[in-house]
């Protein structure tokens, strides 16, 4: 709920703390925020551009994908990396619904956790996907609606990186923990279904990005066969970035050229990162 990560939240505008209830949020400034009735607050700025969130319908496809179990072995293998003692709460920036988020918050007891999105549409999903989940609307290219050093674990799964901002949320002693797609993720479908394809490059550019703020700890690739069915692939596709670049007419016609079910690969690098004590000067 809402109620278990306010104090984790910052004001969007000014960066004071914000307080309040279930009805709204508000800071010693004066800015002001309603909590929708689906239990999410807002804390996205005007400068801020939902052009890339997910859609009601991507929201959907991640639901029934992610509640079939798909992807459970991510979840598992996330909750293993935030175990520790570590006090502050568990930030995923990027969560979507908040299915990973939930599925580690259930590992670890008495862990209270806080979803951020841009997608209004996830979050309202994510609002309700733990008893110990608040969700937020917030865009990761921008500064984060959180306090600084307030995360235990920041978590980024499939999804964009701000490294000034994780580093500036997460404890000293804190982790952040990126789950990134390998080549192999999904290789069956990629080429029968002309999806985007994963830069073969793609782990090494993330670590050159975050290099200024983190170092790499471990890490770990989890590497799984799931037997989908053709509503299962059309899911997949559905709820990731090849979305927006598939026509719905040649899908459904590529997809049903596939066997039924297919066995397709998962493959994603879990990477844990530490934070660079000392900024380098800029």
């Amino acid at each position: 709920m809402l109620g278990d990560v306010v104090e984790t939240l910052a004001c969007p505008h000014c960066g004071a703390d914000l307080a309040g209830d279930a009805a709204g949020l508000r800071c010693t400034a004066g800015h002001s925020f309603d909590v929708a009735r689906q239990g999410y607050v807002n804390l996205l700025t005007g400068t801020g551009s939902t052009g890339t969130a997910d859609t009601a319908a991507m929201v959907a496809a991640r639901v029934d994908f992610l509640g079939a179990g798909h992807y459970d072995r991510l979840g598992d293998t996330l909750a293993a990396a935030c175990a520790g003692e570590v006090p502050g709460v568990l930030v995923d920036v990027g969560a979507g619904t908040g299915h990973h988020l939930a599925r580690v918050l259930d590992a670890l007891a008495e862990r209270r956790g806080l979803a951020l999105d841009i997608s209004k549409y996830a979050l309202r999903r994510a609002a309700r996907a733990h008893p110990r989940m608040g969700a937020a609307v917030c865009d990761a290219w921008r500064p984060l609606p959180v306090r600084g050093g307030a995360a235990a674990r920041v978590l980024n799964v499939f999804a964009p990186r701000n490294p000034p901002e994780l580093h500036r949320i997460l404890a000293a002693d804190g982790t952040l923990i990126v789950a990134a797609p390998t080549p192999r993720h999904l290789g069956e479908l990629v080429p029968a279904l002309d999806l985007l394809q994963v830069d073969p490059d793609k782990q090494e550019r993330i670590d050159a990005k975050l290099a200024p703020w983190f170092t790499v700890r471990a890490r770990e690739t989890v590497t799984w066969t799931m037997a989908l069915d053709h509503a299962a692939v059309a899911g997949v596709v559905a709820m990731g970035p090849s979305a927006w670049h598939t026509d719905p007419d040649l899908l459904r016609a590529r997809i049903a050229a596939l066997a039924d079910p297919l066995a397709v690969t998962a493959s994603i690098s879990v990477s844990v990162y530490d934070p660079v004590r000392r900024l380098p000067n800029c």
